[in-house]
C-alpha cells in the first residue's frame, strides 16, 4: 500500500522555517515609521540631545535676563515721582512727604508691575517663534531669566532715578524746594511678574500651535499559525 502524500506547506507559511535569518515583525517598523523617530545602533534616539537643550536654555536666560536693562529704563521713565520737601528745623534738616504717599507708592508699583507683564508675555512669544518644540530646560530658562531681568530691572531704575541720600538732596535744592524721592520698589512680589506671565503665555502658545507627536499605528492582530514548527496542526 502506498501512504497517503501530505501536502507541502504555503511558501509563506512559518512552518517551513529552515534556520534562516527571521525577519522582525512588521508592526514595528509599523510604529517607528509612524513615529518618525530614528534610532541608531545603540537604540538611542536621535535628536538634539539634552547637552543642546542645555545651551540653548542659557542662551535664553542670558538673553532674557539683560532684557530686563530695558525694563528698568522703562520703569525709571513712565513711574511717577513721589514729590518731597526739605525743611531746617534748628541745626538739622528734615525731610517729609508734600502729599499722600500711598497713591504715588502703589502707581510705582503698578506701573513695574504691568511693565514686567508685558515683558514676560513678549520673551513668551519670541521664545516660541524661536523654539516651536520647548521643552523642560527652555521652560525653566524662562522662568529664571524673568527673574535675573526683574531683579536687574529694579536696580537699574533705582541707580537712575533720584538721589538715595534725601537729606543731601534736600541740603542741594534748599530749604522748601520740591524734590523727588528715591525710586522704589515696595511690593516685592512684583519682581515675580515676569516669570509667571512668561511661563502662563508660553504653556498658552504650546498648547494651541505646539507641534503634535503623531500617533504610532496599532499592532496587528495576532495570527494563528495552520501548522507548527514541525508541519503539525496547531491546536
Amino acid at each position: 500500500m502506498t501512504a497517503p502524500l501530505t501536502p507541502p506547506p504555503p511558501p509563506n507559511d512559518r512552518s517551513s522555517y529552515q534556520g534562516g535569518p527571521v525577519p522582525p515583525p512588521v508592526g514595528a517598523h509599523a510604529v517607528g515609521a509612524a513615529s518618525g523617530a530614528t534610532y541608531d545602533h545603540h537604540g538611542e534616539q536621535d535628536g538634539p540631545g539634552m547637552l543642546t537643550e542645555v545651551r540653548q536654555a542659557a542662551v535664553t536666560v542670558v538673553a532674557v535676563a539683560i532684557s530686563g536693562v530695558l525694563l528698568g529704563v522703562l520703569w525709571w521713565k513712565l513711574a511717577p515721582s513721589v514729590p518731597l520737601v526739605g525743611d531746617l528745623v534748628g541745626d538739622e534738616w528734615v525731610v517729609y512727604l508734600k502729599e499722600s504717599e500711598s497713591e504715588h507708592a502703589v502707581a510705582v508699583d503698578g506701573t513695574f508691575t504691568l511693565l514686567a507683564l508685558a515683558f514676560g508675555a513678549l520673551s513668551a512669544v519670541v521664545v516660541f517663534l524661536l523654539r516651536r518644540r520647548g521643552g523642560v530646560p527652555l521652560v525653566v530658562a524662562l522662568g529664571v531669566g524673568g527673574l535675573l531681568g526683574s531683579l536687574l530691572a529694579w536696580r537699574v531704575g533705582v541707580w537712575l532715578g533720584p538721589a538715595q541720600d534725601v537729606i543731601a538732596h534736600a541740603k542741594d535744592v534748599g530749604k522748601g524746594v520740591t524734590f523727588s524721592a528715591p525710586l522704589k520698589l515696595g511690593a516685592k512680589g512684583a519682581l515675580l511678574a515676569w516669570s509667571v506671565a512668561a511661563l502662563v503665555v508660553h504653556l498658552g502658545l504650546t498648547g494651541l500651535f505646539g507641534p503634535r507627536d503623531p500617533e504610532p499605528d496599532p499592532w496587528p492582530a495576532p495570527q494563528r499559525y495552520p501548522a507548527g514548527p514541525y508541519g503539525e496542526k496547531s491546536a
